[in-house]
């Protein structure tokens, strides 16, 4: 049932109280109107929010998918450092592995090139496995390129120098002298031969 001018009559109301009822009534629903406006607006731009928000779920959260690719980045160079610190710690120690074996300093880089560096295994404490095993191989497989050593006597062509206490007796003599240093100093010994 509404509030209507021939309700409040029927009930006895007054005339001109009738008129003032009607009249705050209709302005009550004014404000009622205005704010079920202001609501539906509201609800709309809700409703606008709202579906954008699960838009952007949907898509999924940029950042994290850049935070992902970041970290899968990071953790390739990591593995990648480490590999390379590996390589470098094993031809390191197959280096040292050839030395022992005699291998001529001038064909340790060259071997290392042609070594595949993941046949070499190592031990928990650093050290090459079957390092006893590899030394064998080394000497069979690179025999061409270990240094054989053998003793020398010294050269009698040209003996070693004297330390000063010959005499010389001519400046002939002294000018057969090959090493110059020796020379000069025989020179200088010997100033009266020179006539200085």
């Amino acid at each position: 049932m509404s509030l209507s001018r021939k309700f409040l009559s029927a009930l006895g109301i007054e005339q001109d109280k009738v008129d003032e009822i009607v009249q705050a009534h209709a302005e009550t629903v004014d404000a009622l109107k205005d704010k079920i406006a202001e609501y539906k607006e509201k609800a709309e731009q809700f409703d606008a929010v709202n579906s954008e928000l699960q838009e952007l779920k949907g898509k999924g959260n940029p950042f994290e998918e850049q935070y992902n690719s970041l970290k899968t980045e990071f953790d390739q160079y990591k593995e990648q450092v480490q590999t390379e610190k590996t390589i470098a710690n094993k031809q390191s120690l197959y280096k040292e592995l050839l030395r022992d074996c005699g291998v001529s300093e001038k064909r340790l880089n060259s071997i290392l090139k042609v070594t595949n560096m993941d046949s070499v295994e190592l031990n928990e404490d650093g050290s090459i496995k079957d390092a006893d095993t590899l030394k064998e191989s080394i000497q069979e497989e690179w025999s061409d390129f270990i240094t054989q050593t053998k003793n020398v006597g010294a050269d009698t062509e040209t003996p070693p120098a004297n330390d000063g206490s010959k005499k010389f007796t001519s400046k002939e003599e002294i000018m057969k002298i090959k090493d110059s240093t020796v020379r000069q100093k025989a020179i200088m010994e010997n100033k009266d031969l020179f006539g200085y």
